[in-house]
């Protein structure tokens, strides 16, 4: 009897079991379809190297080591470094800036305000890129028609020394409203009974957002930094559209995307492009995930303090001195 028990719980189990993959196993298909074959063939692809002698043979890790040892791969790298470096603050203190504004409840056509700067976002990245470009224009743009009716000389935005720090206002003006519309959902998320009690304790504005909605939103700083991350190391359109324009100030291996892409499709070169793509997805999944856990070490020791202070039997001291 027992042992029938045991049959027929196992039975029920496997069941259950294959119901389970049965709901998991198309998204599993897709997922090694469209994410996991690719990955692998690339990793393949870069094992081999196109010899005028002996066609196309396995070559290990000499591609690895090839690129490694670049100059115009590190050159590339490091242009997008300092664009991480410079434009992703920015753009996040001004999405930042403008959630705080909307989320404050004194700012009159707030709906107005928050579709206004979330619809760059709409734009693609072709068109965006274009129309900023056309506004560069020293000779055609925006920037030449200033110069003609005021009789002045504007510095040249796609100039070699100017071109990433014009990327970057295009980046920032397309992305800005996107990570405020994160910020500003994580906001929304925030109970009003801590606005109150704050208030009531004798804390300002500036009080309630450094101690209150700063670390209710840190979850949200956090995925918006990471995003922000892998998207300076994928930075491609921009670059690549505006090349045309600016060929003198982009070069084919402006960055480490446009570099690989660059290999592959012009100089014929499909195996070293994989390499430097795949050294890049490492360099981009290394750093990301740094930001990551720092962020997360970061939300815990907060969520730490905070529990902390729930134990004591006044309001938190950091948000003002009480009232008497």
């Amino acid at each position: 009897m027992a042992v029938a028990r045991v049959a027929t719980g196992r039975g029920v189990a496997r069941r259950r079991s294959l119901v389970g993959w049965g709901f998991v196993g198309p998204f599993l298909a897709v997922f090694a379809l469209v994410f996991l074959a690719p990955i692998g063939y690339a990793i393949y692809l870069s094992l081999f190297r196109n010899r005028l002698i002996g066609g196309n043979s396995f070559v290990g890790l000499d591609n690895y080591t090839q690129a490694l040892q670049d100059s115009q791969f590190w050159s590339a790298l490091g242009r997008v470094a300092l664009f991480l470096a410079v434009q992703v603050p920015i753009m996040l203190f001004l999405a930042l800036l403008v959630a705080l504004a909307i989320d404050s409840g004194r700012l009159y056509g707030k709906s107005f305000f928050r579709v206004t700067i979330f619809l760059p976002y709409a734009v693609p990245a072709v068109v965006a890129t274009l129309m900023w470009g056309f506004m560069y224009g020293t000779r055609f743009g925006l920037i030449g028609n200033i110069n003609d009716a005021l009789g002045v000389t504007l510095p040249d935005p796609l100039s070699p020394d100017l071109v990433l720090a014009s990327i970057g206002n295009i980046v920032t003006w397309e992305f800005a409203g996107y990570n405020m519309l994160i910020f500003y959902s994580a906001l929304r998320v925030v109970p009003v009974s801590l606005y109150e009690a704050a208030e009531i304790d004798g804390a300002g504005q500036f009080r309630i957002i450094r101690a209150i909605k700063l670390p209710a939103i840190r979850g949200a700083l956090v995925i918006a930094t990471i995003f922000s991350v892998i998207g300076s190391f994928q930075l491609f359109n921009e670059p690549s559209i505006l090349q045309d324009i600016a060929p003198n100030a982009i070069t084919t291996y402006f960055t480490p995307n446009l570099y690989a892409y660059s290999l592959s499709f012009s100089g014929q070169q499909y195996n070293y492009s994989a390499a430097v793509a795949i050294v890049m997805a490492v360099v981009t999944m290394v750093i990301a995930y740094v930001v990551q856990l720092r962020g997360m070490r970061r939300e815990g020791q907060t969520g730490i303090r905070v529990e902390r202070r729930r134990g004591r039997p006044r309001p938190p001291a950091l948000l003002g001195r009480s009232r008497r």
